[in-house]
């Protein structure tokens, strides 16, 4: 009996996937010296683009060199060089699937490592406990440096383009900075930006206008929000789909849903207002509401590593099934099933108490496997949490330091 996740899938800008499973983001932590795309990151996404998955979407690449959420982040501005993007995007499609450039600015969540200032919509610091110093002190933003970012975004969707990308998904979930600005937790402004939820979503879809007026029509364009910010007073889930309608009036080509930030992890299912979430697509009954709401292709992502899992949401009507920690597992996953395997991607995630440090150890995880894939290896099932957050640690710091250095030499 054929399957709902293998039928093509056209995309209101015309182009088709060739099937309905993504590899959602992941924050690969993997670029070369200069912050640039090299051979670890053509080998992952070659590896992934075999695998079968229809759609890939990159793991967020920073609009300003000035602000990463990690020091091995790629980085592609207006003058960025060029033809290590068009390497990455062409290993990416070379089976076949549709390559998009996440592109992103994290706001407040930096870590102080990698500099001090900060910007945020108001100057409202991360609250992680004891780890909230590892991250920088945000300051708020002025009008002029809002303009700014918004600039910035339209130069990297159009800088994709130029190196061979089919579309960008612009990133406003996960608590980085345009989804501090949709939450009246962070953004605490009185102007223009601030306020109602029209202007708390005036950058959002300010961006998607600059952008979409720069790439044309044919490009993909395509927005990661939050369903929730899962912390009590924060972006809600009417928020989201008041959004959603405001967005069905742009040229959107997929909405995709998520939830969570760095002090509520939703993404990793566990949220800081005490919801429980599904064990498996932990946003599907939201996705199933805005599915009935968008009038542009709905994805969602959260915790899907089991075929049959990935096939109801199909039949529930959302359109795209969106995979990160089961593709960073088992890189050909969608292959697998397409031949008839019978086979599910492991659980990563870590049960500490302590939630923040359980939150850094199983990205380490998911990086360590990542890691092993860019070096042509299969990676393990099970790697120790402790011995992974420990290496990972190490070769951030390496990694700050690098970062420093080249930030230093081109500033």
């Amino acid at each position: 009996m054929a399957t709902p996740l293998f039928a093509p899938l056209t995309l209101p800008n015309g182009s088709v996937l060739p099937n309905r499973i993504a590899k959602a983001a992941m924050e690969e932590n993997l670029a070369d010296a200069g912050q640039l795309p090299g051979p670890a990151l053509w080998r992952l996404y070659a590896a992934w683009g075999a695998g079968g998955a229809g759609l890939l979407i990159t793991g967020n690449v920073m609009i300003d060199r000035r602000a990463l959420t990690g020091p091995g982040g790629v980085v592609l501005e207006r003058d960025t060089l060029l033809e290590p993007f068009r390497w990455w995007a062409q290993e990416a499609r070379r089976h076949g699937a549709q390559a998009w450039m996440q592109i992103n600015h994290p706001g407040r969540q930096v870590i102080a490592a990698l500099g001090r200032d900060a910007w945020a919509p108001s100057a409202v610091p991360l609250d992680l406990g004891r780890h909230s110093k590892l991250f920088a002190q945000p300051r708020a933003m002025t009008v002029d440096e809002i303009r700014e970012v918004i600039e910035r975004f339209a130069e990297t969707a159009a800088a994709a383009q130029a190196a061979g990308f089919d579309g960008v998904e612009i990133h406003a979930a996960h608590g980085y900075l345009i989804s501090q600005f949709l939450s009246p937790l962070t953004n605490r402004r009185d102007d223009e930006w601030g306020g109602s939820l029209e202007n708390r979503a005036r950058l959002l879809l300010s961006v998607v206008r600059a952008v979409r007026e720069r790439v044309g029509a044919a490009f993909g364009v395509a927005v990661k929000i939050n369903s929730a910010d899962f912390q009590r007073g924060g972006f809600s889930e009417d928020d989201a789909k008041q959004i959603v309608l405001w967005l069905n009036e742009e040229a959107i080509d997929l909405v995709e849903l998520s939830g969570g930030s760095y002090e509520s992890p939703a993404m990793q299912g566990r949220t800081a207002d005490g919801r429980t979430l599904a064990r498996e697509a932990y946003f599907l009954t939201f996705a199933r509401e805005i599915a009935a709401l968008a009038r542009m292709p709905v994805m969602t992502t959260g915790g899907i590593r089991r075929q049959a899992v990935a096939e109801s949401v199909v039949r529930e009507g959302v359109a795209v099934v969106g995979m990160a920690t089961a593709l960073a597992s088992v890189p050909d996953l969608p292959r697998r099933w397409l031949d008839g395997q019978s086979i599910d991607a492991p659980i990563v995630a870590v049960g500490w108490r302590d939630k923040a440090a359980a939150g850094l150890a199983t990205m380490a995880l998911v990086k360590r496997r990542l890691r092993a894939i860019a070096a042509g290896r299969r990676p393990r099932r099970c790697y120790s949490p402790v011995y992974s957050l420990v290496v990972d640690q190490m070769r951030t710091r390496k990694l700050a330091a690098r970062y420093r250095q080249w930030r230093s030499a081109h500033s």
